[in-house]
């Protein structure tokens, strides 16, 4: 018999997307993975900027994410500067602003498909290199009025063995065994998981005698797994 966490989880997963979700996810997308404290996990933060086709926008920071619109015409100056991306000499799919260990993903499915991994400081970037260090600062410092919280559905659950400073808490058997997580992520719905820390923030899990980094990751809709 399916357990009723698992029946949660694929109620979750067949649920569909809001009217404003597109079917294939954000048409501009920017991840941005920089480390803060020395136990974060920047690779669960939530996606720093999403943008749909019908002007849907998505903000992340370390935990939380903002949703909000924007107008066809500020849509279009964001385009300008990817068209700009799109005409520097000799560009590649991987660049490097300078030093530092920040890395920035900016992906394009809107026209001519474009994708470019970034690392370093973009206030460090080469001139030639200045418009996609410009559009990664644009992306990931946006900002607008009609940005509000946003509480996704569904959470993108990680573990590995290990330990962070301080206790641990016992795991929920509500959510998917930590064994099946170690092998691939789970969806799990957001509802299990209050009062977990989220995104970058990882927990500190004991069970079966063992001790587990468990992050979740925050989904916006259309975001691929």
């Amino acid at each position: 018999m399916r357990s009723p966490a698992r029946a949660l989880v694929l109620l979750a997963l067949l649920a569909p997307a809001p009217a404003s979700a597109a079917e294939d996810g954000p048409v501009i997308l920017l991840e941005v993975t920089s480390r803060v404290g020395p136990e974060e996990a920047p690779e669960a933060a939530p996606l720093r900027f999403a943008l749909f086709e019908d002007g849907q926008v998505y903000v992340g920071g370390a935990r939380e994410l903002l949703a909000g619109r924007v107008e066809k015409q500020e849509i279009k100056g964001i385009e300008s500067q990817i068209e700009r991306i799109r005409k520097l000499p000799g560009l590649g799919s991987s660049v490097v602003f300078g030093p530092g260990p920040r890395r920035a993903r900016l992906l394009v499915r809107k026209g001519r498909p474009l994708e470019i991994v970034a690392t370093g400081d973009p206030a460090a970037a080469p001139p030639n290199l200045r418009p996609i260090a410009g559009l990664v600062e644009t992306l990931g410092s946006f900002s607008h009025p009609t940005l509000r919280p946003f509480r996704p559905a569904v959470h993108l659950a990680r573990a590995r063995e290990g330990h962070l400073t301080g206790g641990c808490r016992p795991w929920d058997d509500r959510l998917p065994p930590l064994p099946e997580l170690l092998s691939s992520p789970r969806a799990v719905p957001s509802e299990l998981i209050s009062g977990w820390p989220t995104g970058a923030i990882p927990a500190s899990v004991c069970a079966g005698g063992k001790t587990y980094v468990v992050t979740f990751h925050p989904l916006i809709p259309g975001e691929r797994p």
